[in-house]
């Protein structure tokens, strides 16, 4: 947390500077125009030329305020955005707040973990881990949390996390970058809709004829200017009216290609300044260097052509008003200069704009993860394997408060599946979840809340929190059966890691017994390697029969001075301890 107090002390300091010469900036602004007018306004009365060199003098200075005060803006813009970041960051670890995006809108209650593992949604592993403002950037991270990659994408991933980790500074300031591009859904389809839009070439007359009128009107002027004849004035208001006539053929399809052009330029603009900050730093790692290595295209960065982009979009705005557009439309077929470029570029870069994008959601996720390893120094990147072995060291719930948090250690060899027994607020689901969540983060290539970890990446199946779906008109019990039904399926496909929370809650208890020995057998005949809880002691007994693949694990109560008391600790065997009735009994309840 020090780097970021320091960091947003510094951050505190730099912006005073920058607000004094913003505001300076500013003064000089409204002053030189003010001389501009005065200049001018004399020069008018006077006809002195010193005036009108002073009006033309300050004009100038005006312009270069103008540009100068856009800079500075934009420098503060980053400079805020970077304070804020830092505080947020603090407020986080503080757990005074979580201001990140939760990622509601992935919330698929069909996933085989997502809902049951709290991956998005308030107080998620997304929100834990989000440190992405573009939408590529979000999806692309979400994404990773919902399947597992491969062993290689695994390695890939903790080198480059390993890599980024330390490197603060690029991952706050493309943070920064990517929160002031203010980006949304909308914007991203839209450019990428655009750039798979028709984009045939003009016919060769009109292409022929952007360059022919203009020249025309041109020399015409010029040509009126020596002779004032009113032949050449009346040949030039044709001309122009015959280029509007001309632009107005191809307005419908400017008019698609433009569309939405005053917000995309400022997104693209800010895209190719993400991209750039990859292109300009310097990585070691294979994944990292890989992505950089996607940002060339015809011996040229990818910034470079987002840039030329920019600006093609831009140019509409500058003549967005109707008298301005037939100005320089009826004069110089503005517009359709405009169009061509841009038909251009998408034929010549189109098909490499949404992998260029991909690249900014992947540093966006790997940023995001890179973060997360920072913030949790004490966390471990785990060692893989493919025997089917799966251990942890210290294992906990990466979003339970590190200050009281309790760690287990626990491996799933020789034996591979886990039943597990405990009173009700003993533990047993937070460490089924602790599971999940360390399984999930493990097969994405991030650090795990384990001192140590040995794992074997496996798909991850759960069955733990379901809800009665009145609009599928479908009761608790049958929406757990179709679960069950999803995981068996699952397993008949690959192996995985199973974990079950006190399944057929729904039926009555010698049912529900049989029922879950039979699913116990079932899973570990698939050879799933996992843990199910239950409160059925007679569940555990099934050890007996499998004694090589299942063991008996549980989380005990004591209690103590009249009143219960959970340590929280994995222990070998059966749960023998009961507390509901000593509750109830405590509650008045009985």
């Amino acid at each position: 947390m020090d780097i970021y107090q320091s960091k947003s002390s510094l951050f505190t300091a730099e912006l005073k500077k920058i607000n004094t010469k913003y505001n300076w900036i500013s003064i000089l602004r409204l002053a030189s125009i003010a001389v501009f007018l005065c200049s001018f306004y004399y020069y008018v009365q006077q006809s002195s030329i010193v005036y009108l060199l002073i009006a033309g003098l300050f004009l100038l200075v005006f312009i270069v305020l103008m540009r100068l005060h856009s800079k500075i803006q934009f420098q503060r813009n980053c400079t805020q955005t970077l304070f804020d970041i830092n505080k947020e960051e603090i407020a986080f670890l503080e757990r005074k707040n979580n201001p990140f995006e939760n990622g509601s809108e992935f919330i698929d209650f069909h996933h085989p973990y997502a809902y049951d593992l709290d991956i998005f949604g308030d107080n998620s592993l997304f929100q834990y881990l989000n440190r992405t403002a573009t939408y590529v950037g979000k999806q692309t991270l979400a994404d990773a949390l919902l399947a597992k990659t491969s062993n290689k994408g695994i390695l890939d991933n903790q080198e480059a996390i390993k890599e980024l980790s330390p490197k603060i500074d690029f991952r706050q300031e493309f943070f920064a970058l990517a929160k002031i591009t203010s980006d949304k859904k909308t914007f991203y389809q839209s450019l990428l809709n655009w750039s798979k839009f028709n984009s045939e070439s003009l016919p060769k007359w009109t292409i022929a004829f952007s360059y022919i009128s203009p020249l025309l009107f041109v020399l015409g002027l010029i040509a009126y200017a020596f002779t004032l004849n009113l032949v050449v004035l009346k040949s030039l208001s044709y001309l122009f009216i015959l280029n509007l006539i001309v632009l107005g053929r191809f307005l419908k399809r400017i008019q698609m290609e433009i569309a939405q052009s005053d917000n995309i330029d400022k997104i693209i603009g800010n895209y190719g300044l993400l991209l750039e900050k990859i292109e300009k730093e310097s990585f070691a790692s294979a994944k990292l260097n890989q992505l950089q290595q996607r940002l060339q295209l015809k011996k040229e960065a990818a910034s470079v052509h987002l840039k030329q982009l920019s600006e093609l979009f831009s140019r509409n705005d500058t003549i967005a008003n109707l008298i301005t557009a037939t100005l320089f439309n009826g004069t110089f077929l503005f517009n359709l200069h405009v169009l061509k470029a841009l038909l251009v570029w998408k034929k010549e870069h189109a098909a490499a704009l949404e992998d260029w994008l991909a690249v900014i959601g992947e540093f966006e996720k790997l940023n995001s993860f890179a973060n997360f390893s920072y913030n949790n120094p004490d966390f471990a990147y785990p060692v893989l394997n493919t025997d089917f072995k799966i251990d942890f060291s210290n294992l906990s719930h990466p979003l339970l408060n590190p200050k009281s948090r309790i760690g287990n250690d626990v491996a799933f060899y020789p034996q591979s599946f886990m039943i597990l027994t405990g009173s009700n607020m003993s533990g047993k689901s937070t460490f089924l979840r602790s599971l999940g969540i360390n399984m999930v983060l493990a097969g994405t290539g991030s650090v795990v809340c384990a001192t140590l970890a040995n794992v074997h990446p496996l798909p991850v199946l759960v069955s733990m929190r379901l809800s009665d779906s009145l609009s599928d008109s479908e009761s608790y019990f049958f929406a757990e059966i179709k679960r069950l039904k999803q995981i068996m399926d699952a397993l008949a496909v690959e192996p995985a890691f199973v974990l079950l929370d006190e399944i057929l809650r729904g039926t009555n208890s010698d049912d529900k017994r049989n029922g879950t020995i039979e699913v116990v057998k079932k899973v570990i005949d698939k050879k799933a390697v996992g843990a199910i809880a239950t409160h059925d002691i007679e569940v555990c007994l099934t050890t007996n029969e499998y004694p090589d693949v299942l063991t008996n694990n549980c989380f005990e109560v004591e209690i103590k001075d009249n009143d219960l008391h959970f340590d929280y600790k994995l222990r070998n065997g059966i749960c023998q301890n009961k507390s509901a009735t000593f509750l109830m009994k405590k509650m008045e309840v009985i």
